[in-house]
């Protein structure tokens, strides 16, 4: 049996696409995993387009998103922009 290892990347292809990562993400309250799930979406639409049109180091960019990464909020905030999202925030529902 052969194996290939899973790059969500692959798999975002739409709007729909990124609000649903997006979203799922969220859900997790796992700022590591909302981080690396942005740097997902990020690659799937360009990551070196997207280090260009922000005048960020493509290498820095892609490490900030790494697993290991921890970029700037303004980081974060740029590229989301660049994306075409933003951040808000709503009250949080009583478990």
């Amino acid at each position: 049996m052969k194996t290939s290892v899973y790059d969500p990347a692959e798999y975002i292809e739409t709007k729909e696409d990124v609000i649903a990562f997006l979203e799922g993400a969220l859900e997790e309250n796992d700022p590591e995993f909302l981080l690396e799930t942005i740097g997902h979406i990020a690659r799937s639409k360009g990551m070196s387009q997207i280090a260009k049109e922000l005048n960020i180091d493509r290498a820095g960019l892609y490490k900030s998103f790494s697993p290991d990464g921890n970029p700037y909020f303004i980081t974060v905030v740029k590229v989301l922009d660049n994306l075409g999202f933003q951040l808000s925030v709503k009250q949080k529902v009583p478990a």
